[in-house]
């Protein structure tokens, strides 16, 4: 009950989030030394339209608990033109060694630059993992602070979750909970992971997201692919 209380604490936070809240959920571990490339897409329908956005991007572990990534983020315009919208840096850390204490805990900063505008974006978060069984219980709380020319300046706020049965390496199915401005969305999501020779391995992730905060149509679907060597 203490960790179903935890999470009701989570989602009591004020969250201020703009935009597609509905993305990854970040897992606090760091392979030493890996290298990876990875593509993610976010489609979020609702009654005021449509916005699709991917991201791409690379990069690894530059040390045993430190991970560096950069991104190119595009997104479809109201024209229906796809193009490149952001650039981000992202730093994760792991923070304490995986199994060692009751809980795995990571943190996780970004920054974002638009392309088109004068607007700039920071994420700074905590991530939390923590095993129960053959199930996993993943967190993600996020303080965002936007500014620039461009934009207003203004701190946002973000949760994620997700609950995960390890059934096998190729398939665990998983509920995810995401938080954000005026947003709650549940949906199931879908986990696997084919290794090759070596240290080369993909994943890939799937999950359908349905708003339940208000009435109206808002569903969104994220897809994602990750080759770690």
């Amino acid at each position: 009950m203490r960790y179903l209380s935890g999470l009701l604490l989570f989602l009591s936070l004020p969250c201020w989030a703009d935009g597609m809240v509905v993305d990854k959920v970040y897992h606090p571990y760091v392979l030493p030394y890996e290298k990876e490339l990875e593509w993610r897409l976010v489609s979020h329908q609702s009654d005021a339209g449509n916005v699709l956005a991917q991201r791409i991007g690379g990069g690894g572990a530059i040390s045993e608990t430190l991970s560096v990534e950069l991104y190119a983020v595009g997104e479809r315009d109201d024209n229906g033109d796809f193009g490149l919208a952001a650039y981000e840096t992202e730093l994760r850390w792991q923070v304490v060694e995986q199994g060692r204490y009751w809980a795995d805990f990571g943190a996780l900063f970004e920054v974002e630059k638009s392309h088109r505008q004068n607007a700039y974006e920071f994420t700074t978060g905590l991530l939390f993992e923590k095993e129960f069984g053959s199930t996993s219980l993943t967190l993600n709380a996020f303080a965002v602070y936007e500014w620039g020319a461009d934009i207003d300046s203004e701190w946002e706020s973000e949760f994620r979750g997700q609950y995960r049965y390890r059934w096998r390496a190729a398939f665990q199915p998983a509920i995810e909970l995401y938080s954000g401005e005026d947003f709650i969305g549940i949906g199931p999501g879908f986990i696997g992971l084919h290794r090759f020779a070596g240290q080369r391995q993909l994943k890939w992730e799937a999950g359908f997201i349905t708003e339940v905060g208000h009435g109206g149509k808002d569903h969104s679907v994220r897809l994602a692919l990750e080759f770690e060597f």
